[in-house]
Parts: structure tokens; sequence; C-alpha cells
């Protein structure tokens, strides 16, 4: 097949003769089209305007570009469709803020059952808040799909969720999602899918969520997203409201993501084995802010900067079968006792808290209003390594558990800096049991307590 490359000037003519218009700045910008054949949309009476009548012949050119292996290339416009199912080998694009697909309403925008491949590119899909119907969790909704590619999209204003991904891999890479109802992007059981480079905005219930029916290898990887405005529309402690949800999926990385303003957590990693969570910017958290809990055994979280949260960092619930971390290398400071519920544990108001099987190491922890550092809880804990770190800021620099049954800790090497009611304290559960650690007056067994500097 010939490859024809189109380049068109934004004051000059579209594909098949659509006008594109001007920037708002009045220099002419290039846009490059790979064209490879395409489908003239024209041809199957869809062009810009008119309200909801061209769904049936939208379907139609999709189907017959499928067939064909040809891409569809849709001119700037407003295109009002409604019920479209993509047919495997869909291609469909179109210029970037320009050609904008609008739900029709009365049941869904698109969907797919079983594809191998699916391409849509440079579009704006708007959902204008209107009803989905029960057959979608989402405004795009795809299952099956062996290889997704959504790229350069805007997709906003679901009633749903704005991308719902069940069995699928691939790349949802450079979009701009917003004001979804529920979530962003939800993906779940997903075999080899990248998330990378896009912006979340104000959506109602979370942001990407990376999820499995049941635990086990998924691989996804969230890296480089911009994530802000994430409520909790819909209540609980933790269910919604994070930026970045892992839950029951093993082998996940999530690094270098700017994660702002989120009703709960930045990162919350839920029974996720093996997870990695490096190099994300936290800001602005409404309760934990990165969070690795209940059932899970391997996780790394290491150069991460929180700023502002009623948790820095939790690595918990041995109790439940979650263990084995390093934690190291993050900078967590400016936290707050209060959370958005009443917490019937620990609390909020600290900036680590690990439990079982983990170094906790060279981290910096500043402006922790309860504890700097937490150990363990009541006798859940076992394996604690904890060295090099500097917590200054709080009223009690390390809280470690000394209730009868709690595991092994070492303490060493540490820097506590204006921490006026203790540098390393012993805890029942909330209650305080002893005095100052940190100069030996008194031990414990199950702990080590050594070569630390207060003051």
């Amino acid at each position: 097949m010939v490859t024809r490359r189109l380049i068109v000037s934004s004051i000059g003519l579209g594909v098949f003769g659509a006008a594109v218009p001007a920037r708002a700045t009045g220099v002419p910008a290039p846009i490059n089209v790979d064209l490879r054949g395409a489908i003239d949309a024209s041809a199957f009476g869809v062009r810009p305007g008119g309200g909801d009548r061209k769904s049936k012949a939208f379907s139609k050119l999709l189907k017959e570009a499928a067939a064909r292996e040809q891409p569809v290339f849709l001119p700037p416009g407003d295109y009002v469709v409604s019920n479209v199912d993509l047919p495997d080998n869909t291609r469909l694009t179109g210029v970037p803020g320009a050609t904008r697909i609008l739900y029709g309403g009365d049941g869904y925008l698109f969907a797919c059952q079983e594809a191998r491949n699916i391409r849509l590119e440079n579009l704006v899909l708007d959902g204008g808040n209107r009803w989905l119907d029960d057959t979608v969790e989402g405004l795009v909704h795809l299952s099956g799909t062996g290889a997704v590619t959504i790229e350069n999209c805007e997709i906003k204003g679901s009633s749903k969720s704005a991308l719902y991904l069940e069995r699928c891999g691939g790349r949802i890479e450079k979009n701009r999602v917003s004001g979804a109802a529920d979530y962003a992007i939800y993906a779940i059981e997903s075999t080899a899918l990248s998330i990378a480079a896009n912006t979340v905005l104000d959506c109602a219930n979370g942001g990407i969520l990376v999820h499995r029916w049941s635990k086990g290898p998924d691989g996804t990887m969230v890296t480089a997203n911009r994530i802000a405005g994430i409520s909790a529309r819909s209540g609980g402690t933790g269910e919604y409201g994070n930026g970045i949800n892992v839950f029951r999926a093993d082998n996940v990385m999530v690094t270098n993501n700017h994660v702002s303003d989120c009703a709960f957590s930045a990162i919350r990693s839920n029974a996720g084995s093996n997870v990695q969570i490096s190099g994300n910017t936290c800001l602005a958290s409404g309760e934990t802010a990165i969070y690795s809990e209940f059932g899970f055994e391997g996780a790394i979280v290491s150069g991460n900067l929180i700023d502002g949260a009623a948790n820095g960092i939790l690595i918990v619930n041995f109790n439940e079968g979650g263990r084995l971390a390093t934690v190291t290398g993050n900078v967590v400071r400016n936290l707050r006792l209060e959370g958005p519920y009443v917490h019937d544990g620990a609390g909020f108001g600290f900036g680590i808290a690990v439990e079982a099987d983990t170094v906790v190491s060279g981290n910096t922890i500043e402006n922790a209003p309860k504890y700097g550092l937490m150990l363990g809880w009541g006798p859940y804990m076992r394996g604690l390594v904890v060295n090099g770190n500097l917590v200054r800021q709080a009223p009690v620099g390390c809280a470690v558990t000394v209730v009868e049954g709690a595991g092994a800790a070492l303490v060493s090497g540490n820097i506590f800096s204006e921490t006026p009611q203790g540098a390393i304290a012993g805890y029942r559960w909330n209650e305080r049991a002893t005095g100052e650690l940190a100069d030996g007056a008194e031990r414990f067994a199950h702990l080590t307590i050594e070569r630390n500097r207060t003051g």
C-alpha cells in the first residue's frame, strides 16, 4: 500500500476540503496527518453538523474502513452520534481539539466486545453529562481488546467513567480526561497495559484505577500522568477519592506521576504485590498520601515527595498478610491530625508507618503533628530495619509498639530533631507506655535501639 502524507496548514483546507480554523494566536501551525489511503467520511454521509442522525452512517463507515484495513480521518467539526459499536481494526483519527464527537444520548457512545486492535487518536469525545445505559461502564467501553491505542484525545463529561477497559492491553497516552462522574480511566484485568502522560482533572470518584476481579499478575505501567481534583462523591473510607488506585493487581509500576488535591490518597495500593511506587509528587492528599495495604507481598516505595496529607506513607495490615517492603529516599512533610472520617485505630498525623518485613531508610520527615515514624501496631510487628532517617518537628520522633507478641525491630543511626515529647517512645496501641528509649534507659527484648542522635 502506498503511504500518502498530507501536510495541512491551519489556515488552509483539511482533508476532503474541510476548513481547519486558525489558532487564536494567528500563527498557523502545520498539521501532519498520515492518511494511508483514508476513507472519505463524506462519501458515507458523515459530515459535521446536524443532530443525532449520523449514527448508522458512522457505524457503516467504521465497518467498511475496518474491513479494508484503512483508517478514517474526520475533518474538523461536531459529529453527534450514539450507540456506535467499534469493529475490530477500527482506526479513527481527527484534528486535535477540532474534531468533536458528541454523545447524542439514549444508550452509549462507543463500545467494543472482543477485538484485536482499536485505535482512537486526535479526537474530542464529549459525553455532555448525558445518561449512559446499564450495558456500559464508561463513555468509551472496551472489553477483550488485545491492543488498544487511545492517544491525544480529550474525553470529558461522562456520566459514568470516561474510559472503561476490561481485559485489554495497549497504550492510553497523552489524553486529557475531565469531569467524569465516576473514574477517569478504569482498567480491570489488564495485560501489558501502559497508561502514560495523561492529564486527569476533576473526576467525582477516582482518577486512574488498575483493578482485577481476583488477585493476580497484571503488569500495568502508570507513569508520568498529571492528576488533580479527585473527589469521593460516593463516600467511604478509601474506596473512592484516590488519584491512582491499584487493587489485587500484581507487578504494577506507578512512577513519576504528579498527583494533587485528592480526597483520599494520591496513590493507594490494596492487595497489590510487587508494586513499585517511585518518583511521584503527591500534594494535598485528604487522607494517606501513599498506601500499600491488605494482603500484599512486595512493595517498593522510593523517591517520592509528599507535601500535605493526613498521613504520609503507610505500609500496613500485617494482620491481613501485608508484608515485605522497602521505604527509601522519600520526603514527607506538612501533615495534619484531621482526616476525612473519624479513625477508630491509630488515627492521623504521622509520617511513615510500617509493620512487617520492611526496611525504612534515608527518608526525611518534617512537621508531622503526631509521630514522625510509627513502627508496628499492637502485636503486629516483625522484622523492621529503620536506619538513616531524619525526623524533625514532630511531638514524638518514633513510636514503636511494645505490646506482647510484637516481633523484632532495629532502630539505628537516625537523627531526631525538635521532638519535644521524645525521640523514641514505646506504645501499647495508642497509649504511651515508656519514657525516652533513645538513651537506653529502658530495654525491651524485641527492640535494638542504637546510635541515634537527638537534639
